[in-house]
């Protein structure tokens, strides 16, 4: 045993903990048969990542239910990793080129992957390391990458199979472009933002006539591409019109007009151009009504040899303007109208994204939502909280095909060969040796790489070897739990769920945690743009990881948003100083106990230790309880408020005595043996949300063992728990709190020490106060007590009430009677004025008629307040007349 040393200082034991639990391999797991298991796989950061406020969240979930299973005697595995981040990471290396004046068409496809992963080597582990300081105890043995070998052998079996399966396919469909990072996107990957626009109305005249239409729009840049006009076919207005074909201005191409219920008769004009090869729902009605498909803009969002020559090589954007003016010169404009609307962005770079025909690779979505939308209603899935359930189930029952095709070169590339010879596609692991249909020995593969998202919806059985039948899948899968914010919902956590199916023909995990998202004071969700987020390092170096940690999780209610600031870290520092010195006042008091040569059959126990224990036992039941049902803020808010309020405010306070001044040994050893136990068993509740501040406290104590983190998890013993004894000392408490407030009211200090008496007209009540009247004494600052049922108030004496006992704090020669009565007139006089000018305002029509309403609240907030401290004035001034 050994004593704390002076002040708390986070940054003194964080590092020294984590590197010795890592290098003894604490956090290592193997297959174990017969011994439980817990698997959790991390959503892998980015690899181009740091830390941010949401990762904090994120991991803390997930550290402090690995810890809590590892002490439960489960064999967990938490399985680390990055994911390779296609698009992202490419856009990094790209722009160090740039910097070097270099593009990466000048170095080539195989010198720029050289390239990628360099800068991987270089600069991708920040993130891993970030997470150690945090405390994140995961399996850094097995430490995964998207782009490593085995796993980009798993994304090239389960492609080859889609493909044999019929499941993937190629076509030419309209997708999400990125004219900034060059590539397609699928629908999940764009952010959807409502921006002011117009609604620019435009005449198109109609063929071999005088007559015109008026077409609405929201971009015309893309007119050049229109190749048909439709109509509501029940709209009296045009029906004259379908058939008949109208003039396309500037381009003065001839197009339809045709009918269909797509266009809605309120919106606009009525009227809608179409343009099949720009938009999503006139690419429909283009199949539908075999409309031609004219693509205007090329891969970098300018307009391309099809906006005629004039227009050709501009910016869209600039081509909507020059088209504007130029409608306007030829008297084709009609006007515009101001409109707020949904515009799609780049997830990655925020680029305002094209819908752009182009030939693309899709998985047929459709069978894999059927089974993925059956585990979920029989709860073999648990979605966490059940509100997103539903919103699962739309996505899924509306899902659409999956454009898993990108334009970049940094990613697992498509494993498609096509002949030299004869063009001949052969899909493969790996590359042909002959053709099949002309026998040719040349290849060439595929230039498209697969969807980022391709190679993590394997995540939860590729990391664990799959399409090897290894012996961590067979023990690991399917894992127990995924962590993970609901914005990736579709992203990851649906299509983890199909692909879980497909593959191993079961569930990837039984229940998905949705956490919520950090937002600022503000309520607004934290992000670069806004300079809002805290950097967690700088957090982690102010107040330590503990802090940082618990601060999360005690403030993060489930599927709630927590609203972070510098003040919610402060209680969580705040906490951790309260526990460093609590323990080092316990082991100061430690001396000569020890809990192997302990007869606790011996120890004669009090009310406070009957209670603290049955207190104890309380906690850890519920803490569990908490645990079990992912509500970790409840389980946090039950460790604070039992080791701060019951343990360090209560039951150390009572302590002391016998640990000072103990009339005999035995007395002194069973404070000694109470406190130590209370805090030891508290250390290891408290240890999945603080591992590094309890790890460092446990290995001071005696009768501990090598690490906390492989101790018990504290089970509750029920025989521990008494109603009665918590009856009892609840009574004691309130007792205690109601001569507190006495002191308060009466402005006594709290050094002054008084008499107090008890009437009680209760017999279990009287004997309570009888038998622990040295808590009174001590914990009330009393000099003297007198407890009997025919006690008489005396004069001049301050009143409360508990139960069925008076209490009565004589005041004689306490306070300056006629000083205090001067002092309590002049109180009462003071708020019957405030309460009189606020009841008057409140009696006032033309004030509740146009304040506010909070303002109004505020006012009766006020009102209310006034009469509460009147009342308490007034009792007060009643008691000393």
């Amino acid at each position: 045993m050994s004593n704390l040393e002076g002040k708390y200082s986070p940054k003194d034991i964080e590092e020294k903990w984590y590197k010795t639990w890592e290098e003894n391999g604490y956090f290592h797991t193997e297959p174990k048969e017969g011994q439980p298991k817990y698997t959790v796989v991390i959503p892998p950061p980015n690899v181009t990542g740091v830390l941010h406020i949401g990762h904090v969240l994120n991991n803390s979930i997930q550290d402090t239910l690995i810890r809590w299973k590892r002490m439960q005697g489960f064999n967990t595995l938490w399985m680390p990793g990055t994911d390779h981040a296609g698009i992202a990471t490419q856009n990094k290396v790209e722009r160090k080129l740039a910097e070097e004046g270099k593009t990466r068409e000048d170095i080539g496809r195989e010198k720029f992957i050289e390239e990628v992963w360099d800068w991987k080597e270089k600069h991708g582990g920040i993130i891993t390391k970030q997470l150690r300081r945090l405390g994140a105890s995961l399996d850094w043995d097995r430490e995964r990458f998207t782009m490593d070998d085995k796993l980009a052998d798993s994304v090239k079996e389960i492609f080859v199979k889609l493909y044999k399966d019929e499941m993937i396919y190629q076509g030419e469909y309209i997708v999400n472009w990125c004219p900034r990072c060059g590539t397609a996107l699928s629908d999940d990957e764009v952010e959807h933002e409502d921006l002011g626009s117009f609604l620019w109305e435009i005449k198109y005249p109609i063929k071999d006539s005088d007559e015109f239409i008026v077409v609405a729009t929201t971009r015309p840049e893309t007119m050049f591409g229109d190749t048909g006009i439709a109509v509501n076919p029940n709209d009296e207005r045009y029906k004259h019109l379908i058939g008949k074909k109208v003039i396309l201005p500037i381009v003065n191409r001839e197009i339809p007009i045709i009918a269909d219920d797509y266009v809605d008769l309120e919106f606009g004009t009525g009227i809608v151009k179409m343009t099949p090869a720009h938009d999503p729902n006139d690419f429909k009605i283009g199949l539908k009504h075999n409309l031609e498909f004219i693509n205007v803009l090329n891969e970098n969002g300018t307009m391309n040899e099809n906006a005629t020559s004039e227009y050709e090589g501009m910016d869209r954007f600039e081509a909507r303007e020059k088209v504007l003016a130029d409608l306007k010169d030829r008297k084709l404009f009609v006007g515009e109208k101001k409109i707020n609307h949904s515009v799609g962005h780049c997830y990655r770079c925020n680029t305002v994204i094209e819908p752009r025909v182009s030939k693309q690779w899709f998985v047929k979505m459709g069978p894999l939502a059927e089974r993925a939308i059956e585990v979920v209603k029989n709860g073999k899935v648990k979605i966490l909280p059940e509100k997103w359930e539903k919103v699962y189930y739309n996505w899924l029952d509306n899902i659409r095909d999956w454009c898993i095709s990108r334009q970049i070169w940094w990613g697992h590339r498509i494993p498609a060969y096509y002949c030299e010879s004869c063009g001949e596609m052969v899909v493969s692991k790996e590359a042909p040796h002959s053709c099949p249909k002309c026998g040719g020995e040349k290849f060439r593969q595929e230039t498209d790489v697969l969807d980022t998202w391709f190679s993590s919806w394997l995540w939860p059985f590729s990391t664990l070897g799959w399409p090897e039948n290894t012996e961590e899948l067979k023990y690991y899968y399917p894992t127990d739990t995924l962590v993970t914010g609901a914005d990736i919902l579709f992203f990851w956590v649906a299509r983890m769920i199909m692909a879980g199916l497909y593959v191993m023909d079961e569930i990837p995990f039984e229940n998905v945690f949705l956490h919520g998202i950090v937002r600022d004071e503000q309520g607004r969700k934290m992000s670069k743009s806004l300079g809002n987020s805290p950097d967690p390092i700088e957090v982690i170096n102010k107040h330590g990881a503990d802090a940082l940690r618990f601060s999360m999780l005690y403030n993060t209610s489930q599927g709630q948003d927590v609203f972070y600031s510098e003040k919610l870290i402060e209680m969580g520092s705040n906490f951790a100083n309260k526990i460093w010195n609590v323990s080092k006042f316990v082991l100061m008091n430690l001396e000569g106990f020890s809990p192997a040569d302990l007869d606790v059959d011996n120890l004669e126990f009090e009310l406070a230790d009957n209670w603290i224990l049955s207190k104890l036992n309380q906690t850890i039941l519920e803490v569990n309880r908490h645990l079990e049902k992912f509500a970790l803020n409840d389980a946090a808010k039950e460790i604070y408020e039992f080791l701060w309020r019951d343990f360090c405010d209560w039951y150390v306070e009572i302590a002391k005595e016998r640990l000072y001044k103990a009339q005999t040994n035995n007395e002194k050893e069973t404070a000694q043996f109470v406190s130590w136990y209370v805090l030891e068993q508290g250390l290891r509740l408290l240890h999945p949300f603080m591992p590094f501040i309890t790890e460092e406290i446990w290995q001071t104590l005696p009768g501990t063992g090598e690490t906390i983190m492989l101790s018990d998890y504290p089970e509750a013993n029920p025989e521990m728990i008494s109603i009665t004894v918590d009856k009892n000392f609840d009574f004691i408490q309130r007792v205690i709190r109601a001569i507190r407030n006495i002191r308060t009211e009466m402005n006594i200090s709290l050094g002054k020490k008084l008499t107090g008496i008890f009437k009680s007209s209760d017999g279990e009540e009287e004997v309570t106060l009888e038998q622990n009247k040295k808590y009174l004494i001590k914990l009330a600052n009393l000099d003297e007590t007198l407890i009997s049922c025919e006690i008489e108030k005396p004069e001049m004496a301050s009143v409360a009430v508990v139960d069925n006992t008076e209490i009565f704090i004589p005041l004689d020669g306490v306070i300056d009677l006629e000083e205090e009565k001067e002092k309590l007139k002049k109180e009462i006089l003071k708020f019957e004025k405030e309460l009189d000018r606020v009841t008057k305002k409140l009696s006032n029509e033309k004030f509740l008629g146009k304040a506010p309403a909070d303002i109004v609240e505020k006012e009766k907030n006020k009102e209310k307040e006034f009469i509460e401290k009147l009342d308490k004035l007034k009792k007060s001034l009643e008691e000393i007349l």
